[in-house]
């Protein structure tokens, strides 16, 4: 998938803000993904999933940094990702159908915290970004 150059400017804009907050960022966006999904906390039953919990905040700055990282590949996505996309289809077997729920959620949250800036434009954008992640994320699966 090609991305326009002002897809590009709108991902890679929200992407440098968020880079510095990737725990709270993250933590915020799968507290929002278990209280509106919870049956996607079953692949977190070792982890302490209360609010501000220090293994909610680790797991979410993990997300975020993949998706920055990710961010500053857009012409290649897919090998930045080939290691998390084997981690979650052949060892961890995470139903695929949560990553676009993850997406919704860290699409909220960026909502949230950065209102007007997160126009229209940007909300396509990182929509389109964020289908892209998970579909690589996903493409193990086949």
């Amino acid at each position: 998938m090609t991305f326009s150059d002002a897809e590009k400017a709108a991902i890679s804009s929200f992407a440098a803000k968020i880079a510095g907050h990737a725990d709270g960022i993250g933590a915020e966006a799968l507290e929002r993904l278990f209280l509106s999904f919870p049956q996607t906390k079953t692949y977190f039953s070792h982890f302490d999933l209360s609010h501000g919990s220090k293994d909610v905040r680790n797991h979410g700055g993990k997300v975020v940094k993949a998706i920055v990282n990710a961010a500053q590949h857009l012409d290649k996505i897919d090998h930045v990702l080939s290691s998390l996309s084997d981690l979650h289809a052949q060892k961890l077997k995470v139903d695929p159908g949560n990553f676009k729920l993850l997406s919704h959620s860290i699409q909220v949250t960026l909502a949230v915290h950065f209102g007007g800036e997160f126009n229209a434009v940007a909300q396509a954008a990182w929509d389109k970004f964020l289908a892209v992640v998970s579909s690589v994320l996903v493409s193990k699966y086949r």
